[in-house]
């Protein structure tokens, strides 16, 4: 049984880890961490409710097979992880806005044996999308990317934005100019520039996650559109990352490592 401490749960994508790993087999919510929120009653998806709490100290002093998974802020979620990775416990985040050589040094410091999964974004359809763009960069390296989410992301670009343009330079064989970017009349109208590729991103209530990857080439455009509808697309993910992560060790990046991409 592996023992899944979730921090933010009193967020949305909190709430939705609590149910989802509630119903999933071989894994069971110890502790529904949220200082924001102590005492509050959560929904776990069976009948029953958990409360939330601010001591992660007290949750991460139990024993055996242990993973936190983080849905918070940029903000707090590095302090988070270096306290559950010192005391042995498997992180699972979701949490964007950090930077890779962030990661690396926490995984560095971390004890023998225990794994910080970091993920982008946690849809199996998102992941896809990020390996189509990558196949497609080889032969169209003309991109663009537009990313949509709600008005309360942190933010911008996104996680899987920057990843998307990651994987797009990595494997182009050149980085075309992005023209228009020194005729801007509104500065800023061409996006910003990540890895050589442009990206816009736009913020809007409603809007839970969307991307768009647009190549384009002589005579003919490619549109890679992946739309999220509902946060508990995430949770099928979140809840192989829990199971994956205790036979792993070190720092691993990005969904498509547990999905065998």
């Amino acid at each position: 049984m592996i023992d899944v401490i979730v921090t933010g749960a009193a967020g949305r994508m909190g709430r939705e880890v609590v149910r989802a790993v509630t119903a999933a087999d071989g894994m069971r919510v110890v502790a529904a961490i949220d200082p924001s929120s102590p005492g509050l009653a959560l929904d776990d998806g069976a009948g029953a409710s958990i409360l939330t709490s601010a001591d992660l100290d007290a949750a991460l002093s139990g024993g055996g097979e242990r993973v936190l998974v983080d849905f918070t802020v940029p903000g707090a979620v590095e302090a988070t992880v270096a306290r559950a990775l010192a005391a042995g416990v498997h992180c699972v985040v979701g949490t964007t806005g950090v930077g890779e050589d962030r990661w690396r040094a926490a995984a560095a410091d971390a004890p023998e044996g225990v794994c910080l999964f970091v993920a982008p974004n946690f849809a199996v359809g998102a992941v896809l999308m990020m390996r189509f763009a990558e196949t497609a960069a080889r032969f169209m390296p003309n991109v663009e990317i537009i990313e949509l989410h709600h008005d309360r992301k942190l933010d911008a670009p996104s996680g899987t934005a920057m990843r998307t343009a990651q994987l797009i330079a990595a494997v182009r064989g050149r980085a075309p100019a992005a023209p228009g970017r020194e005729t801007e009349i509104a500065e800023g109208a061409r996006g910003a520039l990540v890895e050589g590729v442009p990206v816009h991103s736009v913020r809007l209530p409603g809007v839970v996650a969307n991307q768009e990857v647009i190549f384009g080439g002589v005579g003919q455009t490619l549109t890679l559109r992946h739309d999220t509808i509902d946060r508990t697309s995430f949770m099928p993910g979140v809840v192989l990352a829990v199971r994956e992560v205790p036979k792993r060790a070190g720092l691993v990046i990005g969904l498509e490592e547990l999905m065998g991409l």
